[in-house]
């Protein structure tokens, strides 16, 4: 009803299309279509979740007047991309569970509270960290979750066979070469220490947050071999030799004047 009528006039050009609304998109986590006049959903509230102290995520600003997680990025153990080793990429790994990568220590988690409500999230996600690095380069990786509750029987994983209780499901992603913080055609070299604001953009998203889940950002330096390693220092990575490649520590600040956050569109009940 949605498909055929669209390729049936836009690649034979026969009959009227499928007559849908401006914006028709599916909304993950209830798995129905949804229609808007506009994307963003004009109803769509800009709101920010903020990197808390202790791991937490929420929408309330840090207040700590000294506050950081750190971890040592190596490019020598990059982050994989999934578990499970394959002989081809596959499109799996875009809602697979991340619970391996939140076991590394070189992986940060920031999560809520569980739900008590519905969360539906609608249109871009902006990342902005205040970061530090002990090196010229690195890269940035956020990933927001969709944490299962641990009573999830795992029935719900229909034939994949996945334990469900306390799945984290990826919901989306999206990684940053630090050298292109500021602009993609002119990089530029970090202050080893120095707190540096980071900020792009993951794709859209139009998915619900079911109450009792929990939503998860996960933060990393590196997705491999989704992208490639990056040797941490400012050098022309096409040409860098084994040498080049070092380990940085890296520090997301989550304090009242060094907030790490995500901007966030919340579409109302």
């Amino acid at each position: 009803s949605l498909f055929l009528p669209f390729m049936n006039l836009h690649l034979k050009g026969k009959g009227n299309g499928p007559g849908v609304a401006e914006v028709t998109a599916f909304q993950t986590g209830t798995n129905r279509w949804r229609t808007f006049d506009q994307w963003p959903p004009k109803a769509a509230e800009e709101k920010t979740l903020y990197l808390l102290p202790g791991g937490k995520l929420g929408f309330s600003a840090p207040t700590a007047g000294d506050a950081f997680a750190e971890y040592l990025s190596d490019p020598a153990r990059p982050v994989p991309y999934q578990e499970r080793t394959h002989r081809k990429r596959t499109t799996d790994y875009m809602l697979d569970d991340q619970r391996f990568a939140s076991r590394r220590p070189d992986v940060l988690t920031f999560q809520t509270d569980p739900l008590t409500e519905e969360l539906t999230l609608a249109g871009p996600v902006l990342a902005d960290l205040i970061a530090s690095i002990t090196t010229t380069d690195a890269d940035f990786v956020v990933k927001l979750i969709d944490v299962y509750p641990h009573d999830t029987p795992d029935e719900a994983a229909g034939e994949s066979g996945a334990i469900m209780a306390g799945y984290q499901q990826l919901v989306r992603a999206e990684i940053l070469r630090g050298r292109y913080r500021n602009s993609f055609e002119k990089p530029e070299a970090f202050a080893p220490n120095q707190a540096t604001p980071v900020r792009w953009e993951l794709p859209d998203l139009l998915h619900t947050f079911r109450p009792g889940h929990r939503l998860m950002v996960q933060i990393q330096s590196s997705w491999f071999p989704l992208a490639d390693r990056n040797p941490q220092q400012f050098v022309n990575i096409y040409q860098a030799n084994p040498e080049d490649y070092v380990k940085s520590t890296v520090r997301i600040y989550h304090q009242a004047d060094k907030a790490s956050k995500l901007v966030v569109r919340v579409l109302p009940r």
